[in-house]
C-alpha cells in the first residue's frame, strides 16, 4: 500500500460544529444537578444529603491510600524529579508493585477496583508529592486504554489488555496533531483497511506517556467507502508496532518529568480486532471518557490547594513584618483565607461529583466538567498566592532556598506546574463552549430548529409551536422560588447560618436562566458566537454549584462530628467570597467591552497597531509555526524509552 498524502480533510465551520455534535451525548437519561441549575431549578434533594460510599469501598479505598501515602514520602523525590526531568524507574517499579496503574481497575484483571472517589483521593495525594507523577497515572487511567475499554471494550479486549493496564503496561492517548487541537473534524491521521487489518499513518502531537507507554490508544480517520460511512475511530495500538517512532520528547515550563511527546505512524498494522467500538464513533468514545476522567485533574488540584494552605499557615505563622507575624496583617490574612476557603470548595466539588459518578444515579457530564474548570483556574490562582505570600522566597526555586540554608519550599514549581492544567483536557475556552452547549441544550432541543437556517418553514412552524408550550410552563417558573422565603433551607443553620447562601443559589439560579433566555432571544442563531457571555454564564453556574457542594458537605461533617464547626466557618468564607464574584459576573454579561475587543481584533490582525510593536527585538527563533505533519517514514532517532 502506498502511503496517503498530506493534504487535511477541508472543513467549514459549520461542518466542525456538526462533527462536534454528533459525538456529544444528545440524551439525558438520567436527572443531573448542574444542568437543573443553568434552567434555573436548584434542585438540592439532588446532592442532599451527601451521597456516602459504602463501607466496603471505604476500607479498601483507606488501606490503599495508607500504603501510597507511605510510599509518596518515602520513594518519590520529588526535587530529584524536577532536577533531572524524569521519573526514576524505581519508582514506576513501585507503583506497578503497589498496583497504582491499575486503581480503577476491576479486580477480576487484576486492579485493585477503587471507586472515583478514592481514585481522586489517590491522585490528589500523588499529585501533592510530584504532579509529573500525578499526570502519568491520570493520562494511563483516566483517558488511556483501561477506561475507553472499560465502557465500550469487547470483553476478548479486556481480558487481552486490562491485566496489563493493571500491573506492568503504561499507556497513552493520542488525539492532538501539529495542526489539530480541539477540532477534530479535521484530524489528518489515517486509518485505512487492509484485510484484517488497519494501516495507520499520521503524527501525533503532545502524546502525554508516550514516550514510554507499551499501549496506546489512538485516534485516526477511517476513509469513507461505499459500504462504510467511516470517520473518526479508536484503536488499541501496541507501542512497540513496526513503524511507530517516538521522534522527540517533548519539555514545558512546568511537569519536567512528563514523558510527553510527538509520535509518527507510518504503514502502522493494527488488527481490526484492536478497534474499539464501531468506525466512527471515536470521538463519541473519547467524550464519554472524559466524562469522569477530568475529575482527575481538579482532584489534584485539591492537593495543590492542601499543600498551599500548609506552607502558607507555616511560613506566615514565622515571618514577621511590623512587629507581628504577617498572616495577621490583613493584606496577607485574606490570601490565606481565600487558599483555605477555596480549597475546602474544591475538595467538595471533586467529592461530591466523584460519589455521584459512583452512584450512577446521576448524569455529572456537566458537573465533571465545572469542576474540571473551576479546579484549574482556582488552583493557580491559589498558587498565585502562595508566591506572593512567599514574597522573593515565592520566586526562589526550592534548590536555590536549600543552597543558601532555608527549607526548600518548591512554590514557584507549583505555579509552573498548575498552569497546564488550564490547557490540559480542554482548555477553559473549550471548556467554556462545551458547558454552554450542554447549559442551553434543553433550549436547542425544543426552539433550535427556529434559528437553524437550513430548516424549512414547515420545521420552523412546528419548532415554534414546541418553543411556546415548553416557554409558557417553563418561564413563570423563574419568577419566584424558595430563595425568596427566609425560612428556606433552615436546616443548615448550626451556630454559623449557610441557609441564606442557599437562598442566594436559588435565586441566582433562576436569573441565570433568565438571562440565557433573553440572550438566545436577543441573538437568536448568532448566540454561539458570544463567547464572552458564554463564557461568563458558564463561570456563575460553577460558582453557584461550588457554593452548593460546600454547603452539602460542611453539613455532611457535620452530621459525622468531624470538624463540623471548621467545616461551616470554612463554608461560610467560601460562599461570601463567591458571591461577590457572581455579583461581579452578572454585571459583565451585559457591560463588558466585547464589541470594542472584537474591533481591536480585527485591527491587530489587519496590522493597524503594528507600529504599537516598534522598539524591542524578538528572541524566538527561526522554523515555521506549526510543524510538518506530512506522512511518510520517519527521518528521526526513535526516542521511546519504556520504564523498567
Amino acid at each position: 500500500m502506498s502511503a496517503p498524502t498530506a493534504k487535511k480533510p477541508t472543513v467549514t465551520e459549520r461542518e466542525a460544529r456538526q462533527v462536534a455534535e454528533a459525538a456529544r451525548e444528545q440524551d439525558w437519561r438520567k436527572p443531573s444537578f448542574a444542568k437543573e441549575l443553568f434552567l434555573g431549578r436548584f434542585r438540592l434533594d439532588l446532592i442532599h444529603p451527601h451521597p456516602l460510599p459504602a463501607d466496603e469501598d471505604v476500607q479498601r479505598g483507606e488501606e490503599f491510600l495508607a500504603r501510597l501515602h507511605e510510599f509518596c514520602e518515602t520513594k518519590i523525590d520529588s526535587a530529584l524529579i524536577e532536577r533531572e526531568a524524569r521519573i526514576p524507574d524505581e519508582v514506576i517499579a513501585g507503583l506497578k508493585e503497589l498496583g497504582a496503574l491499575g486503581m480503577k481497575i476491576d479486580t477480576r484483571y487484576g486492579g485493585l477496583g477503587l471507586t472515583q472517589v478514592y481514585y481522586n483521593r489517590a491522585l490528589s495525594l500523588v499529585g501533592s508529592a510530584n504532579p509529573a507523577v500525578g499526570a502519568l497515572l491520570s493520562a494511563h487511567q483516566s483517558i488511556g486504554v483501561p477506561q475507553p475499554l472499560k465502557i465500550f471494550g469487547t470483553q476478548e479486549q479486556k481480558d487481552a489488555f486490562l491485566p496489563r493496564c493493571a500491573r506492568t503496561d503504561i499507556s497513552a492517548f493520542l488525539l492532538t496533531e501539529p495542526d489539530v487541537g480541539s477540532d477534530p473534524a479535521r484530524l489528518a491521521t489515517t486509518a485505512v483497511p487492509d484485510g484484517d487489518d488497519y494501516v495507520l499513518d499520521g503524527v501525533k502531537l503532545w502524546t502525554t506517556n508516550g514516550v514510554v507507554a507499551d499501549l496506546l490508544v489512538v485516534m485516526a480517520r477511517v476513509p469513507k467507502t461505499e459500504n462504510s460511512k467511516g470517520g473518526i475511530t479508536a484503536f488499541v495500538v501496541e507501542a512497540d508496532s513496526p513503524g511507530i517512532t517516538v521522534e522527540n520528547r517533548n519539555a514545558f515550563m512546568g511537569l519536567r518529568g512528563i514523558e510527553n511527546g510527538v509520535t509518527r505512524f507510518h504503514q502502522v498494522r493494527v488488527p481490526a480486532a484492536n478497534r474499539i467500538g464501531a468506525e466512527g464513533a471515536g470521538l463519541k468514545i473519547a467524550l464519554t471518557t472524559l466524562n469522569t476522567g477530568r475529575l482527575s485533574l481538579p482532584a489534584m488540584c485539591v492537593g495543590a490547594g492542601k499543600w498551599c494552605l500548609k506552607i502558607a499557615r507555616e511560613w506566615s505563622s514565622v515571618r514577621e513584618q511590623w512587629g507581628k507575624p504577617v498572616a495577621l496583617h490583613e493584606a496577607v490574612g485574606s490570601k490565606i483565607s481565600f487558599i483555605a476557603a477555596t480549597t475546602f470548595a474544591l475538595e467538595a466539588v471533586v467529592d461530591l461529583s466523584s460519589q455521584m459518578a459512583d452512584e450512577n444515579r446521576n448524569d455529572i457530564r456537566i458537573e465533571a466538567a465545572l469542576a474540571k474548570l473551576y479546579g484549574s483556574e482556582m488552583a493557580c490562582l491559589m498558587a498565585d498566592e502562595l508566591v506572593q505570600i512567599r514574597g522573593g522566597r515565592g520566586f526562589e526555586t526550592a534548590e536555590s532556598l536549600a543552597a543558601r540554608g532555608e527549607r526548600a519550599v518548591p512554590a514557584e514549581q507549583l505555579l509552573r506546574d498548575l498552569r497546564i492544567n488550564r490547557i490540559f483536557e480542554g482548555s477553559t475556552e473549550i471548556m467554556h463552549l462545551l458547558i454552554a452547549r450542554e447549559a442551553v441544550d434543553a433550549h436547542l432541543s425544543v426552539a433550535g430548529d427556529l434559528i437553524d437556517p437550513d430548516k424549512s418553514l414547515q420545521d420552523k412552524a412546528k419548532a415554534g409551536a414546541n418553543a411556546g408550550v415548553f416557554y409558557a410552563r417553563w418561564l413563570p417558573k423563574l419568577v419566584a422560588g424558595p430563595g425568596q422565603l427566609p425560612t428556606s433551607y433552615g436546616d443548615f443553620k448550626h451556630g454559623v447560618d449557610l441557609a441564606p447562601h442557599l437562598r442566594y443559589v436559588e435565586r441566582h439560579a433562576r436569573k441565570l436562566a433568565r438571562s440565557t433566555f433573553y440572550a438566545m432571544s436577543r441573538w437568536q442563531g448568532r448566540m454561539e458566537t458570544k463567547q464572552g457571555f458564554l463564557g461568563r454564564v458558564v463561570d456563575i453556574g460553577a460558582e453557584l454549584f461550588a457554593m452548593s457542594a460546600a454547603c452539602v458537605r460542611a453539613e455532611l461533617l457535620r452530621r459525622q462530628g468531624d470538624h463540623g464547626r471548621e467545616a461551616y466557618l470554612l463554608a461560610d468564607a467560601f460562599c461570601r467570597q463567591s458571591r461577590i464574584r457572581v455579583d461581579e459576573l452578572f454585571t459583565r454579561l451585559w457591560s463588558n467591552t466585547d464589541d470594542l475587543d472584537r474591533k481591536v481584533v480585527k485591527g491587530v490582525l489587519g496590522g493597524s497597531f503594528a507600529w504599537l510593536e516598534q522598539g524591542i527585538v524578538d528572541p524566538s527563533g527561526e522554523g515555521p509555526w506549526i510543524a510538518d505533519a506530512t506522512p511518510g517514514p520517519s527521518e528521526r532517532e526513535n526516542v521511546r524509552r519504556p520504564f523498567g
